[in-house]
């Protein structure tokens, strides 16, 4: 089996897995962070399709906005052990 093959379906797993997982797991905070793993493994396809650019924009935009957008808004929004609010 060809190692790019091989590849393929090594990353194409860890995209299906961490795609479900976001789905599927009550944090939100794992939740956000399965996100990241699924877009940073949709970036490697895009290296593997020979399409720079794409992977570029995928991290860039992706990755670095959107992700980082939801973890803020995660952040901000957990509720602090025992602190009640009136």
């Amino acid at each position: 089996m060809p190692y790019e093959t091989l590849a393929f379906a090594l990353f194409a797993a860890l995209t299906v897995a961490s795609s479900l997982g976001v789905v599927l797991v009550r944090d939100v905070w794992h939740s956000a962070l399965l996100l990241g793993i699924a877009l940073l493994s949709i970036g490697v396809h895009y290296v593997m399709l020979q399409a720079p650019f794409l992977m570029a924009m995928q991290i860039l935009v992706y990755v670095g906005g959107v992700l980082i957008l939801i973890t803020f808004a995660v952040m901000l929004t957990k509720k602090q052990p025992g602190v009640t609010s009136s």
